[in-house]
């Protein structure tokens, strides 16, 4: 993956050996549903009824494979959370096909089932999941480096230099702190603001008329928090919509999702797992996964943790 536009090559920054310091790999569990769901929908002409779940459980196994040893996933268990309040017009639910949809909580137990922590958000949002698990992993002086696995513009508010990095996978992009400045001109603090003029139409909210993402950039540039702007700046009417978006822009960070980092160490799947492997159609992934189990006994083995 590239970090910005020139950076490592696919998976080099989130990726240490075994023995290194820990890296922690938060995944939107959500968007990566969807992200299989409508990829399958590319190659066949029906909707198997665990398909998704199959493709991000497939996923996790091949990122363990790859040497992940701390994963947690974070999904939307509902859509709506306490911003339905705050903006009429703020995502929901509808829309979403009745086939997708009947995967949300099939996902959450086969992650569970699989020994991978799992974090199903009803208040909150996942986003707001993944900005509280980088908050609580980052106090942590083990951690190496903690990767966001969500192309999710408002994520980008999570970064904080080399060590917490967003990771979009759709673009074969590692994002750092300059990462998110040369994509979006302002940096990772500021994307609530900068997203509070431009709009986010992923979640509803639109933003500040011919206010585009150029002239966003240059005004926090040059003024900083919109609470810092000049009254003139924004007309009669745009101020309050402004900070009313940026609230809905920023991510909780207080979620108690868990105490020790070492709860997200991956030590393999419970008993149940074969069964919800068989359930969801993909039962070579139990195989799969309790051989991914056993390299572990035997790097444990070899004093190599």
């Amino acid at each position: 993956m590239r970090r910005g536009h020139t950076g490592p090559k696919r998976g080099a920054l989130c990726k240490l050996p075994y023995n290194a310091r820990m890296i922690v790999h938060l995944i939107d569990g959500t968007y990566e549903l969807f992200r299989h769901f409508y990829g399958i929908r590319r190659f066949k002409k029906t909707d198997p009824p665990y398909g998704a779940v199959a493709g991000v459980l497939r996923t996790v196994a091949q990122m363990l494979d790859d040497g992940a040893t701390h994963i947690g996933v974070a999904t939307d268990h509902v859509i709506e959370s306490f911003r339905n309040g705050l903006w009429q017009q703020y995502k929901t639910g509808a829309g979403i096909e009745p086939v997708l949809r009947s995967q949300f909580v099939p996902l959450e137990e086969a992650l569970a089932a699989m020994g991978v922590a799992v974090w199903p958000m009803i208040e909150l949002e996942a986003d707001d999941a993944l900005a509280s698990a980088a908050h609580i992993a980052a106090q942590d002086s083990r951690v190496e480096k903690i990767c966001v696995w969500t192309p999710d513009k408002d994520l980008a508010q999570c970064v904080v230099g080399d060590r917490v990095v967003q990771v979009d996978r759709r673009k074969g992009e590692i994002r750092n702190a300059e990462g998110v400045r040369s994509k979006f001109g302002v940096a990772p603090a500021f994307i609530p603001d900068y997203l509070a003029l431009v709009g986010d139409a992923a979640d509803g909210y639109p933003g500040i008329a011919g206010c585009g993402p150029k002239t966003a950039a240059q005004l926090i540039n040059r003024y900083g928090r919109l609470e810092d702007f000049p009254i003139e700046i924004l007309k009669a009417g745009n101020l309050e919509n402004a900070m009313l978006f940026k609230k809905l822009a920023i991510l909780r960070i207080d979620a108690p999702l868990f105490a020790d980092v070492e709860e997200l160490r991956w030590h393999g799947p419970t008993a149940s797992f074969a069964t919800m492997a068989e359930k969801i159609g993909d039962a070579r992934l139990a195989m799969r996964v309790l051989d991914l189990e056993k390299k572990l006994r035997e790097q444990k083995g070899s004093g190599s943790d």
